[in-house]
């Protein structure tokens, strides 16, 4: 087996700011790398997860343009776990104005779980803008995607985890966890608030990777992270991700098929089981689709984080 390639050494921004797109929303962007190379923007998770600055190490810092930002309520950018104006509309159309402001043509796409979510409905609305699509941890936002991951598909893996996750949840509503956990997390009461995104964002911290990692449990449980993810988050999941159909994404990849795609897939992924990425290789039957035989679903998994930078090595050329 080839050794695996790891991600490129640590970087800083070299630039950063916020925008101001709309509806009273400012989000943070931030730029590393060559300010000469070729553009890439990762769109992190979520929704609500923001950046972090090991996704700015996908990418060879002496080719690559890197940009990345925070979506709108999370991160940096403000106000802090807005659900106002909050779309995955309104999103795609702040990938838009962000790629304006910096004087970027047509740039690279990569992103995971929600992210890949958020870079396939870019690509296939703004397809002259993307140059290639790098997915990694694929989520459709489909209703059995939600199910299995929030209706006790994943429990049957988790069942110690699954025990904390419902704890803040009265049995008698139990049948529909995304709407209970909307009801408190957007509550008046802030300690009801507060208890039921801790155990949301814990959940979701809990089970990312194929070996639990306990410091990065502890960092989705704080406050200063939990609310804006787990508020955003269920946000967007109990209302479909506003897509117009279920299957909306998968059913327009016709409008992507000429493009260089690339699916990462971890065969262990308990968030975005396989069976997602595995669709929508059978729906791009002609773009290159790997299973990480050893990982779960965050990019920073060794057989994952190797395919991220073997592709955009590839894609740089």
């Amino acid at each position: 087996m080839t050794e695996y390639r790891s991600l490129y050494p640590e970087i800083e921004a070299a630039k950063s700011g916020m925008l101001p797109v709309s509806d009273g929303h400012e989000i943070y962007y931030e730029e590393c790398g060559n300010p000469n190379g070729k553009p890439a923007v990762y769109v992190h998770g979520g929704p609500g997860g923001g950046s972090s600055p090991d996704q700015r190490r996908v990418f060879d810092p002496q080719k690559y343009r890197i940009i990345l930002f925070d979506q709108r309520g999370c991160g940096k950018s403000t106000p802090t776990a807005s659900l106002e104006n909050n779309t995955t509309w309104d999103l795609v159309e702040d990938m838009e104005r962000l790629r304006t402001h910096l004087g970027i043509e047509r740039w690279q796409i990569c992103g995971g779980s929600w992210g890949s979510t958020l870079a396939l409905t870019y690509s296939q609305t703004h397809v002259e803008r993307v140059t290639e699509v790098v997915l990694r941890g694929i989520f459709t936002l489909r209703k059995h995607e939600l199910d299995w991951y929030y209706q006790g598909g994943a429990a049957n893996l988790f069942p110690d985890e699954w025990e904390k996750f419902v704890a803040p949840i009265d049995v008698s509503q139990r049948n529909d966890m995304i709407s209970a956990y909307y009801r408190q997390l957007t509550s008046d009461d802030v300690n009801i608030q507060q208890t039921a995104a801790r155990a949301w964002s814990m959940w979701e911290g809990s089970t990312i990777n194929l070996l639990q990692r306990p410091k990065q449990i502890e960092q989705f449980g704080t406050e200063s992270f939990a609310v804006a993810f787990a508020r955003i988050e269920c946000h967007y999941f109990v209302n479909k991700g506003f897509f117009n159909t279920d299957g909306w994404l998968i059913e327009n990849v016709d409008k992507i098929h000429h493009l260089p795609i690339t699916i990462i897939q971890g065969r262990y992924d308990v968030c975005t089981p396989m069976t997602t990425a595995w669709d929508l290789h059978q729906a791009l039957p002609e773009a290159d689709f790997h299973i990480v035989p050893d990982a779960g679903h965050a990019f920073d998994e060794p057989g994952i984080a190797d395919q991220l930078v073997r592709t955009t090595d590839r894609y740089a050329e």
